[in-house]
């Protein structure tokens, strides 16, 4: 992604320790709730709340109220946001709450172009057991209102605008079937959470919308995403340090940076990236495909290890797969610096399509660290230029290639 390591800003932003053991499949807050449902303190319905779906009315204190009458009840509620455009300021639905919570989203959710509206995010979602959002709704961040007060491109420690949907310190939730739309800054941000499934929903926004990735991962476990449609100006899904156990499957990315991991090493005491798979994945016309990388001078002592990819077809993709420990962005870190990013186990498996670039596979491994367990295994990617070479471009990779063209089989 192109500043990925914002990701790292907005995870160190989120100063709070929690534990990220492993945990159980994800379960339905219906699942997790014992007992019939109770009646709440007070609607759930936020139209009866005084919210009007007319695209114009403040509707943030209906929302938070609906929020407080349901997390102060016992069972399972079920927030309701009817059919119509509701706009809305910075919506904190902070727990810990004493009943398992669904938001039904048939409506669209406006997040206002007035930033003074935002302490940090838009919806955030946070201390919750037994959590779900599902409907046919839209959340629109209506980033072009305020796109242009990003400055990430000119100032790399830039100020950073809302994300759309925050997750943090959640346990055993659900987003599924919504469309998170033009997010002013993330679409979405997971972190430090467990036990999470994203399911058939829908993240756009248009290709050169700054860093609109669609789903970012940080400090969390357990985390599901499937049958789900990226297209955005930046990652389709990133995945920063402490993220474990991540499977990814049936994703169609593009337009996009791709499926990337990291930026890893800017800040110190980062945890491991381990046990990540994606699978049955389709990218198409992205920057990149399949990416990992970390910063040439990392600060922290840490192990990338355990990925497969199996099953992904690349679509005019530019650099489809690539391991670049020689991330520097911007002159930021020491050049010729001495990593500390330990990558291993890395399977690429049944990949094939199209590459936009001669270099369809590419690792840049450190000397004093070469990458260990490198396979690449039936993969077969073309450069889309009739007449042209494609190839490979590997330094300080340890592996072996099986059933791969020549010109690729370059470990």
């Amino acid at each position: 992604m192109a500043f990925t390591n914002v990701a790292m800003m907005v995870a160190a932003a989120l100063v709070v320790v929690a534990s990220t053991a492993r945990a159980a499949a994800p379960a339905t807050p219906a699942a997790a709730a014992s007992g019939a449902p109770s009646v709440p303190a007070g609607p759930l319905d936020i139209t009866k709340l005084g919210a009007k779906g007319d695209g114009k009315t403040d509707s943030t204190k209906a929302i938070l109220q609906a929020w407080k009458n349901a997390c102060s009840a016992t069972g399972t509620q079920k927030i309701v946001i009817p059919k119509g455009n509701y706009l809305t300021g910075a919506l904190d639905l902070t727990g810990p709450c004493t009943s398992s919570i669904i938001i039904r989203l048939d409506g669209n959710l406006l997040g206002t172009g007035d930033l003074n509206a935002y302490k940090k995010n838009w919806i955030e979602i946070m201390r919750v057991d037994n959590f779900a959002i599902n409907g046919r709704g839209t959340i629109d961040g209506q980033g072009p209102l305020v796109w242009k007060h990003n400055q990430c491109a000119k100032n790399y420690n830039c100020k950073i605008l809302p994300n759309s949907l925050v997750l943090d310190y959640v346990t055993n939730a659900q987003i599924r079937g919504v469309t998170l739309l033009n997010s002013k800054f993330f679409q979405m941000n997971i972190y430090e959470c467990k036990n999470v499934l994203v399911e058939k929903v829908t993240i756009t926004a248009p290709e050169d919308s700054p860093n609109t990735d669609g789903i970012h991962i940080g400090d969390s476990t357990n985390i599901t995403i499937k049958a789900t449609t990226i297209g955005t100006g930046d990652d389709c899904i990133s995945l920063g340090p402490g993220s474990k156990s991540i499977k990814i499957q049936g994703v169609r990315c593009g337009p996009g940076h791709g499926i990337s991991v990291g930026s890893l090493g800017r800040y110190k005491d980062e945890k491991d990236v381990e046990d990540v798979t994606v699978t049955d994945t389709t990218l198409v016309g992205t920057t990149n495909g399949l990416r990992i990388k970390s910063y040439e001078d990392s600060k922290s002592a840490l192990k990338a290890r355990k990925f497969l990819y199996d099953g992904v077809t690349m679509d005019n993709v530019s650099y489809p797969i690539i391991i670049d420990q020689k991330y520097c962005p911007n002159n930021i870190c020491v050049k010729s610096g001495a990593s500390k990013v330990a990558v291993s186990d890395i399977v690429f498996k049944n990949i094939h399509g199209t590459s936009n670039t001669p270099e369809a596979v590419t690792f840049k491994c450190p000397s004093n660290l070469p990458c260990q367990g490198v396979q690449l295994i039936n993969v077969d990617i073309k450069y889309n230029r009739p007449g042209n070479t494609t190839m490979a471009v590997c330094h300080n990779a340890v592996g072996k290639s099986s059933g791969v063209a020549k010109a690729l089989a370059c470990i």
